[in-house]
């Protein structure tokens, strides 16, 4: 007989009323029953929410890449550590319990919110509850009067197992897959699997409270904090975590000149932006927002205003010239550099923004997987000289509407790499490819034969790893 389960012999607990509210500063998991008191500036309220954010974020891009089990549970409870942790255990626990209820402001107010927001929280519980010791596992349950009983007598002679009984509808996952024993109504858990049931029971409460505050932020919080929580707490759910590629501190070997960005943008260009220089140079006009998007892009490559003014200028020389140009267009581009109007920095947009923005028909901008019907799509991709077998994924992937998972996997089939970590901006797209084809084109070292030897089709290759945090990427070797 194991250990935990000596520990629960005889042992049966029932819900009870009288159990006092639970403290979510003093636990190091919670069920958020109860928001934290105290006060929290303007800044530390979005610190946290953002720090949050970013767990939450990276479970949602581990699980769309594949993780699962341990390899999941380990990736979540580092990103816990890395971006939830503090100094002492009061104020990692004090930080938990602001984020949450921060961003249940920020994800209540539509189902799609909600939805997204109770996922990847019941993630993280799940992978906290089950990363704690088993004597945890049950004083949490204890604590918080969940229903179960452990075996006894006859009954454990019976099963000889380490399993505990709860009702059957409250481990609908676990039935559904069939990972329990089923008898008179009841459920028959192992103690592997006893985080199902302590997760189902976080998802509804969890749900219901969502649904409660989504009412209360519409009848009354929004318009009470319209000047001070209102902003911040809208533009959480739309907030890109990555670098913003728009601090103008490129080195002098990276800043960009107009005559490169031809080749630039064959070699590096993701396809959102080479189909915009392509219709530009075609058209010798762009319309508003392809203008402000490719423009934006180009600045945060490395092109300085004077150069973007030599782009812009020959580009639209053959419809437009002289003072035409410079009356109707100069401004804009001085804009997006901070020199004219509110002298605001702009930054080049994200691949969520991209992919959020309504396209009419027959436009260049916006994102090319979600706007391109599949057989335009593919017929691009292969001009792009992509493998077959590539085109095929990007195809399937933009189909199914996994635009950003489509863009990485015709990265991995224009560059013959592995990008591990995704792609979520243009920018980010072109920094790598430059990476990558620097990489690719160093002469091989003496000391390893192979990196030297030609490549012999259907062989594997050897890889060599580069990139920055925040991007792996597997080169093979040329």
């Amino acid at each position: 007989m194991s250990a935990w389960l000596e520990r629960q012999q005889a042992r049966t607990i029932k819900p009870a009323a009288d159990v006092p509210a639970e403290d979510v500063t003093h636990q190091r998991i919670s069920l958020y029953k109860d928001s934290p008191s105290g006060e929290v500036c303007i800044e530390e309220f979005e610190r946290f929410a953002i720090d949050r954010l970013r767990v939450l974020k990276g479970i949602e891009d581990a699980k769309t890449k594949g993780f699962k089990g341990d390899q999941l549970q380990g990736l979540v409870i580092q990103l816990a550590e890395k971006h939830l942790k503090c100094a002492t255990a009061e104020e990692t626990r004090w930080k938990d319990a602001v984020s949450h209820f921060v961003l249940r402001l920020a994800y209540c107010r539509t189902e799609d919110l909600r939805r997204w927001f109770l996922q990847h929280e019941c993630e993280l519980f799940r992978c906290r509850f089950k990363n704690e010791m088993p004597t945890s596992q049950v004083e949490f349950m204890r604590r918080h009067s969940f229903a179960y009983e452990a075996l006894a007598g006859e009954e454990y002679q019976g099963l000889k197992a380490d399993l505990v009984k709860v009702p059957f509808e409250q481990v609908p996952d676990l039935v559904a897959s069939r990972r329990v024993l089923l008898r008179g109504g009841a459920a028959y858990v192992s103690r592997h699997e006893v985080a199902s049931l302590v997760v189902g029971h976080f998802r509804a409460g969890l749900s219901h409270s969502l649904a409660l505050t989504a009412r209360r932020w519409a009848a009354s919080i929004a318009d009470e904090e319209a000047e001070r929580l209102t902003p911040v707490v809208l533009s959480l759910s739309e907030r890109y975590l990555g670098p913003d590629y728009g601090d103008g501190e490129k080195g002098p070997q990276e800043v960009v000149t107009a005559a490169q960005l031809p080749a630039l943008a064959k070699q590096s260009f993701p396809l959102c932006m080479q189909n915009m220089h392509s219709r530009l140079h075609a058209d010798s006009h762009l319309k508003h927002f392809g203008r402000l998007e490719l423009g934006l892009f180009l600045k945060g490559i490395g092109l300085p205003l004077e150069e973007a003014m030599k782009f812009w200028r020959a580009e639209f020389a053959p419809k437009v010239q002289g003072e035409k140009f410079d009356k109707e267009y100069a401004y804009n581009v001085r804009y997006n550099y901070a020199k004219e109007g509110k002298r605001t920095d702009y930054t080049p947009y994200s691949c969520k923004k991209i992919i959020s923005i309504p396209v009419p028909k027959n436009e260049a901008f916006g994102c090319p997987y979600k706007t391109l019907s599949p057989a335009d799509l593919a017929e691009q991709l292969r001009a792009m000289r992509l493998p077959q077998r590539s085109v095929e994924e990007v195809v399937a992937k933009a189909r199914a509407g996994h635009f950003q998972l489509a863009c990485m996997a015709e990265f991995e089939g224009r560059h013959s790499c592995i990008c591990d970590e995704g792609i979520n901006h243009p920018n980010q797209y072109y920094d790598e490819s430059r990476k990558v084809l620097v990489e690719q084109q160093k002469p091989a070292e003496p000391a390893t034969p192979a990196a030297g030897a030609a490549a012999v089709p259907g062989a594997t290759q050897p890889k060599a790893a580069i990139g920055t945090p925040g991007i792996k990427i597997t080169v093979a070797a040329t």
